[in-house]
C-alpha cells in the first residue's frame, strides 16, 4: 500500500488519484481541435463536488501541453475581460516568438500601457492587436472559468467573447457551474448564444474504475472494493471521501469508516446544498428515504398533487438531488444523503 494518502477533499484542486471522465474529455478537446469547430464554448453542470472542475481542468491541462494552445485560467470574481486581456499578454509574452519586440500590457490606475508610451483604456483593442498576431501563428486560446454566476462581470465578458467569435478569433471557452447559475446565464436575453453552447452534466463516475482504483490503492479484494465503491454511488467527493475515510479507519471497522465519511460530506458538500434548497424542495427530500421511493407514497404523505410534485421532481432532478431514472419512482442521488440530513429536520 502507499505510503501516503493519495486522496484528497480539497475543492478546485485535481486529486493524485481521479477518475477520468474519458468520453467527455475526448468530446471536448476533439470539438475545439477541429479545424471547423461546431462550438466554441462548453459548459459544464452539475452539483458542488461532482467532478466539473477537475474535467475542466483535465481538459486544459491536456490542451496546455500542444504548441498551438494558450490557456488562461480566469477567476470569476475579477473583471474578466481586463483580467484575460493582461493574462493572455503574459502568455504570449512568456512564449518565444509571438507579440512583437516591446509588446506588453500593464494595469495601472484607470489606464493600461501598451508598448511603455502607447496608451489606452480599451482592453477590447488590446485583445483585438494580439489575435491578429496569434491567428497569423496559428494559436488557439482556452479560457477557463470555474463556478460562474449570471452577474454583470460575466454578461460583459460574455458578451464580448460572442464578438470575438463573430470575428472569427480562435478563441474557446470552457465555465463550469451549478444548474441554476449555468440556467440563469443561459437565459439572459443578452447571452442567448450560451443556449447552442454544449452542455455536460456531470454524472456519477464509473464503479468499475472507482473500485479498481480503491483495490489497487488500499490491496483490498474486488468485493470489498465493489461495496465501497457502492456506498459512493460513483459521486466525485464521495470518492475522495470514502478514499480518505478508509484510509483513515480501515483498521476500526465499517462503522467508524461510515461515521467519518459522514463527517467529510456534511462539513464540506451537504451542508451547503440544504440550505441552498427551498422550503418545499427540504420538505420533499425529507419523506425520501435510503430506498427507490414511490412518487404516489410521496404525494400522499405531503398531501401534494402530482402536478405539483413533477414540477418539483424535475428542479430536484436538475440540482442533482434525486434520481428519477425509473418511471413512477424516485431515490435519493447523493450517498447517504438521507442519514446526514436527519441531523438538520
Amino acid at each position: 500500500m502507499l505510503s501516503e494518502n493519495p486522496f484528497t477533499i480539497t475543492f478546485g484542486k485535481q486529486p493524485n488519484k481521479y477518475i477520468s471522465r474519458y468520453e467527455d474529455t475526448d468530446k471536448i478537446i476533439s470539438t475545439f481541435n477541429a479545424d471547423n469547430p461546431i462550438s466554441q464554448t462548453f459548459l459544464i453542470e452539475g452539483i458542488r463536488g461532482s467532478g466539473k472542475t477537475v474535467l475542466m481542468t483535465t481538459v486544459a491541462k491536456s490542451l496546455a501541453k500542444d504548441k498551438n494552445w494558450i490557456v488562461i485560467n480566469l477567476n470569476p470574481a475579477m473583471d474578466l475581460l481586463s483580467n484575460f486581456a493582461i493574462r493572455l499578454s503574459e502568455e504570449c509574452d512568456s512564449t518565444p516568438d509571438i507579440l512583437g519586440k516591446g509588446f506588453s500590457v500593464s494595469a495601472a490606475g484607470f489606464g493600461i500601457g501598451i508598448n511603455a508610451g502607447e496608451k489606452s483604456t480599451d482592453y477590447v483593442e488590446i485583445i483585438d492587436k494580439i489575435f491578429k498576431t496569434l491567428m497569423k501563428k496559428k494559436k488557439r486560446v482556452l479560457i477557463t472559468v470555474d463556478e460562474v454566476v449570471n452577474d454583470d462581470n460575466m454578461k460583459v465578458f460574455a458578451s464580448q467573447f460572442q464578438i470575438f467569435v463573430r470575428e472569427d478569433y480562435p478563441i474557446f471557452l470552457i465555465m463550469t457551474g451549478l444548474h441554476e447559475n449555468i440556467y440563469e446565464i443561459q437565459n439572459n436575453q443578452a447571452l442567448t448564444f450560451l443556449l447552442r453552447s454544449p452542455k455536460i452534466i456531470t454524472g456519477p463516475l464509473s464503479m468499475l474504475q472507482i473500485s479498481r482504483q480503491y483495490t489497487e490503492i488500499f490491496e483490498i479484494d474486488s468485493d470489498q472494493a465493489l461495496n465501497l465503491a457502492k456506498i459512493t454511488k460513483g459521486y466525485a467527493f464521495a470518492f475522495q471521501a470514502m478514499g480518505v475515510s478508509f484510509w483513515n479507519n480501515r483498521d476500526k471497522g465499517l462503522e467508524k469508516v461510515l461515521y467519518e465519511f459522514d463527517e467529510l460530506l456534511d462539513d464540506f458538500v451537504y451542508r451547503k446544498v440544504w440550505t441552498s434548497l427551498t422550503s418545499k424542495e427540504k420538505e420533499i427530500v425529507s419523506v425520501i428515504s435510503k430506498e427507490e421511493m414511490k412518487t404516489g407514497e410521496i404525494c400522499k404523505k405531503l398531501k401534494m398533487s402530482a402536478g405539483t410534485f413533477s414540477k418539483y421532481r424535475e428542479k430536484l432532478i436538475s440540482k442533482g438531488i434525486i434520481d428519477g431514472d425509473n418511471y413512477g419512482v424516485v431515490s435519493l442521488s447523493l450517498p447517504r444523503f438521507y442519514e446526514v440530513i436527519k441531523s438538520y429536520i
